[in-house]
């Protein structure tokens, strides 16, 4: 018999509620965040001059709220600008605080550019990175030759006319499972270069295109870089055919540029358990920004 199990006795021999005892519990939180101001998602800089990053702001907020230093993990890395509607984020503590309250007890010591949608315990083993099944990207591009001036941080501006059509048609060549060496950051510190590529669609309305993307997981630069080429085919720099050729010379100078970060944004991550298509049935895979 575990010590846990003895204190949840107790709690019921007592006709306690189990949250009125403190234990280590785990805790998976949702978040979401505007990432205009932010360094990425991960800490960065020294201890007395840190970088003003998601995590190490979510983290201070974490702590304050359960009154004590928790180490908060986040399952993606996500680049300086870009933006996050579903990220993940783990840590353990022992509070008192019911695990449906817990996510607004955390908001009141955030800043208004990052939020947590949701809170629950799970199991104390529950790693948010090794446990990731799937992962959605959305990027946004601008497409008029008048840039963007409302919500400008969010999206890319492209002045060229882009075919839509030309583009998803390439995009159904990246799906499926591929070395994506040419679409990755040449220093993306990986042992394999191969990965999953679930979906890949490209859709227009007005002005705005949208780009989604869900994988196993990315490489470093991978869905930028992947757009970057999109875009050129949707310009008529690149061949739709050209698409399978840049893929199988595992030649990172053969693909697009990495477009600009802002466009980008995190959509959901799904875990063992989660509802299809999002992170736990909150609805994130429709979330629009």
């Amino acid at each position: 018999m575990t010590s846990e199990w003895r204190v949840r006795q107790a709690a019921r021999h007592l006709r306690l509620a189990p949250y009125d005892v403190e234990m280590q519990r785990r805790y998976r939180l949702t978040v979401r965040y505007d990432g205009f101001e932010f360094h990425g998602w991960q800490k960065q800089g020294c201890e007395e001059q840190p970088l003003r990053t998601a995590q190490g702001v979510l983290e201070s907020a974490v702590s304050r709220a359960v009154r004590q230093p928790v180490t908060l993990i986040g399952a993606s890395r996500t680049d300086a600008g870009v933006h996050a509607l579903g990220q993940v984020a783990a840590f353990t503590a022992e509070t008192t605080i019911p695990a449906e309250r817990l996510h607004h007890a955390i908001n009141r010591f955030l800043p208004e550019d990052i939020a947590v949608a949701a809170a629950r315990e799970v199991e104390p083993g529950f790693d948010p990175i090794a446990m990731a099944q799937r992962k959605a990207y959305r990027y946004t591009i601008h497409n008029a030759s008048v840039r963007p001036v409302f919500g400008r941080h969010r999206v890319y501006h492209c002045w060229h006319a882009l075919d839509e059509r030309a583009m998803h048609a390439a995009a159904q060549h990246l799906v499926g499972t591929h070395d994506f060496a040419s679409f990755a950051n040449a220093h993306h510190g990986r042992d394999s270069t191969v990965r999953t590529i679930f979906s890949c669609s490209v859709d227009r309305q007005g002005e705005r295109l949208t780009m989604d993307v869900c994988g196993s997981g990315f490489l470093y630069h991978m869905v930028r870089i992947i757009i970057g080429t999109l875009v050129e085919v949707g310009r008529g720099a690149l061949a739709v055919e050209q698409v399978p050729r840049i893929l199988a010379a595992r030649d990172r100078a053969q693909a697009g540029p990495t477009l600009d970060a802002a466009g980008l944004c995190l959509m959901w991550i799904r875990y063992p358990g989660d509802e299809a298509g999002g992170d736990a049935g909150d609805g994130l895979h429709n979330a629009v920004v």
